[in-house]
C-alpha cells in the first residue's frame, strides 16, 4: 500500500500540472517577448550610465597600455603624449559599446569601441614568441589568412589581398606587437571592418580617421533624433517655409541616392537593418551619412542571419530586415522580403511627406503626388516595384526643388 501510494505520488504531476504547465510556458514566453520588444524599441534600457568620469578612466587605461607597449595605433601619440586628441564628452554607452566625442587637432571626432577594455578582446596568438619589432621571421602570410577569416566572419565576404590592405595590415615600424594586437582587436568589430572597406568608396559612410588600441575615430556629425520636428538638425529647416521644403527635398533625394548606391555599387547588396534617425546624419550639402552601421550587412551575411529556424513569419524578422517562414521545413528563407527603400520610405520619408506635414511652399498637386508615391513606397510587399517607385520619387522630388527655385524672388 505504501509502495502504491509512493508510486501514485510519483505519477501525479507536481505544482505545475499539464494544464498549468501550458499556462506557465505561455506566461514565461509572454514576458520574454515583452522584454525583447522593449529592448528593441528602447535599446538603452539596460545601457550603462554615460559619464565623463568613467569615459576619462577608460581613455587613461588605454594610454597606460600604450605606454606599456601593449597596444598601438596612429592616434595614440596625439591622445596620450602630445595632447592633440582631447576628450570632450560621453555620447553614449550601449550594450558594452562606448562612444565618446573628442577634438582632434581642432576637428570634432567620435571615438568608438564595442568593448570598454582592450583585454576584453581575444589576443592574437601569432604574437607569442615574436620580438617587439617583428623581423624577417614574422608569419605575414598567416596573419593575412587570419584577417581574411575575421572579415569573412564579420561581413560574409571573401577579400583579396588588396582589400585586406585597407584594414592597415601593411603597417610596420616601432611597437609592431602593439600595433598588430590593436589591429586584431579592431578586426573583432564589425563596424570598423565595414567602414574601413567603404573608405573612399562611399559618400554615405564616414571614413575611419585613425585608431588607438581598440578605439577607432570617425568624423563627428550631428545625428538625427525623433524628437526633432524635421528629424535632423538641418540648416534652414527650423525656419519652416521654403527653406525647410528645400532642405527636406534635398535630404530625401540623398536618402534615395544612398539606397541606390548600397543596392548597386558594390559586389554585394548592403542591407540596412536598423533604420532610424539616430543612425544617420546630414552634411551641410544635404548628403545623408550612415553614422552607425552595426546593423548593416552585405548580402552573404544577411542570408546567413535570416536563414534560421521558425514557426511563423514573425520569427524571421531581424529588426528592419524581414524574411518569410517556410512552414514545411520550419526555416526562414535566406532572401530578404522587404528592402532598404521600403524601410526608408516608411520610417523617414513618410514623416515628411504625409498630408499633415506637407510643406505649403510646394504646390498642392505636387504635394499630393509625393504623398501617394511615399505611401506606395512604404507599403509592405512593394519589393518588386522598387525600381519604378524609386524613379518616381526622384522625379517628384526634383520637380519640387525646381518649383521652389523658380518661385524664389
Amino acid at each position: 500500500m505504501a509502495r502504491a501510494r509512493a508510486a501514485g505520488s510519483r505519477g501525479r504531476p507536481g505544482w505545475c500540472g499539464r494544464g498549468a504547465l501550458l499556462v506557465c510556458v505561455a506566461w514565461t514566453a509572454g514576458w520574454v517577448l515583452a522584454a525583447a520588444l522593449l529592448l528593441r524599441a528602447h535599446p538603452g534600457v539596460l545601457s550603462e550610465r554615460c559619464t565623463d568620469e568613467k569615459s576619462r578612466r577608460i581613455l587613461a587605461a588605454l594610454c597606460q597600455d600604450y605606454r606599456g607597449g601593449t597596444l598601438g595605433g596612429d592616434l595614440c601619440e596625439d591622445l596620450c603624449v602630445a595632447g592633440q586628441l582631447r576628450y570632450r564628452r560621453c555620447l553614449y554607452y550601449e550594450r558594452g559599446k562606448k562612444v565618446l566625442q573628442a577634438d582632434w587637432r581642432g576637428r570634432p571626432v567620435v571615438l568608438k569601441s564595442k568593448e570598454e577594455a582592450f583585454s576584453s578582446f581575444p589576443p592574437l596568438g601569432l604574437l607569442e614568441g615574436q620580438p617587439e619589432a617583428g623581423g624577417q621571421g614574422f608569419p605575414e602570410a598567416e596573419l593575412l589568412l587570419l584577417a581574411a577569416g575575421e572579415v569573412k566572419s564579420a561581413l560574409g565576404l571573401e577579400l583579396a589581398e588588396d582589400g585586406l590592405g585597407r584594414l592597415g595590415l601593411g603597417r610596420r615600424g616601432p611597437r609592431l606587437r602593439g600595433q598588430l594586437a590593436s589591429l586584431w582587436a579592431l578586426l573583432q568589430q564589425e563596424e570598423f571592418v565595414l567602414l574601413s572597406l567603404l573608405r573612399g568608396r562611399s559618400p554615405h559612410a564616414p571614413p575611419v580617421l585613425g585608431s588607438c588600441g581598440h578605439f577607432y575615430a570617425v568624423e563627428h556629425l550631428a545625428a538625427g533624433s525623433p524628437r526633432l520636428r524635421a528629424l535632423f538638425p538641418l540648416d534652414g529647416a527650423a525656419r519652416g517655409g521654403r527653406a525647410q521644403a528645400r532642405a527636406l527635398s534635398g535630404v530625401a533625394l540623398s536618402f534615395l541616392d544612398m539606397v541606390r548606391h548600397f543596392e548597386h555599387d558594390f559586389s554585394h547588396r548592403l542591407h540596412l537593418c536598423d533604420v532610424k534617425p539616430e543612425n544617420f546624419a546630414i552634411r551641410s550639402d544635404f548628403t545623408v551619412v550612415a553614422i552607425d552601421v552595426d546593423m548593416a550587412f552585405f548580402e552573404p551575411k544577411m542570408r546567413e542571419i535570416l536563414e534560421q529556424n521558425c514557426t511563423g513569419d514573425e520569427d524571421c524578422n531581424f529588426f528592419d530586415c524581414f524574411s518569410k517562414c517556410d512552414l514545411r521545413v520550419q526555416r526562414c528563407g535566406a532572401q530578404r522580403t522587404n528592402s532598404n527603400l521600403q524601410v526608408v520610405c516608411d520610417k523617414i520619408l513618410r514623416h515628411w511627406f504625409s498630408s499633415s506635414r506637407g510643406s505649403p511652399a510646394v504646390s498642392a498637386p505636387l504635394r499630393r503626388q509625393l504623398r501617394a508615391a511615399v505611401l506606395e513606397c512604404a507599403a509592405p510587399g512593394a519589393q518588386g516595384a522598387a525600381p519604378r517607385v524609386l524613379a518616381k520619387l526622384r522625379r517628384l522630388l526634383q520637380a519640387a526643388l525646381r518649383e521652389l527655385r523658380e518661385d524664389e524672388p
